[in-house]
């Protein structure tokens, strides 16, 4: 038996361990997807643990223990949604403290700075994806937008990163 979902099965009955150890599993991914989406650690943050505090308060509601992963993630991603509506013309600058010494420090700059360049829903579409794992046909459901759709924005938004990269 998957341990993931023994763990699932404890939390739905209440017990904050499991689903302590459940969190553990997924708590850097969820930062990173908060993070890029959002473009603001401290907002990152706050939108983790906001996520978290849901999922605890809801488990008991979730039907399959092997949709963990990707209900948690939904909770992230309409809880990111709101909070990009919440900016409006705001403004914010990231700051650089998620560099690993081993990365080329110049590369990933370059990089955050393409990505940044991204309209809302084009770094929204681009983290679903890359960072949540979801599918062009999931992401359509949650942005209510047709799969096609998703996949074109998406193709655009990287060529809009590989044009500003090349520059």
């Amino acid at each position: 038996m998957n341990q993931n979902m023994e763990w699932v099965r404890e939390a739905r009955a209440g017990d904050s361990e499991a689903f302590s150890k459940l969190y553990e599993t997924v708590y850097k991914e969820l930062y990173k997807f908060a993070l890029y989406t959002l473009k603001n650690t401290y907002d990152a943050e706050d939108i983790v643990s906001e996520t978290v505090i849901a999922a605890w308060q809801e488990i008991p509601r979730l039907r399959k223990e092997e949709a963990f992963h990707g209900w948690i993630f939904r909770i992230l991603t309409n809880k990111c949604k709101r909070r990009l509506k919440q900016y409006g013309e705001k403004t914010v600058q990231i700051q650089e403290d998620l560099l690993c010494e081993e990365w080329d420090v110049c590369q990933e700059m370059d990089v955050r700075k393409a990505f940044f360049q991204l309209s809302d829903e084009e770094r929204l579409i681009l983290s679903m994806n890359l960072f949540g794992g979801y599918s062009s046909k999931e992401i359509g459901k949650e942005l209510k937008m047709k799969d096609n759709t998703v996949r074109t924005k998406q193709r655009r938004a990287l060529k809009k990163m590989e044009i500003c990269l090349r520059e």
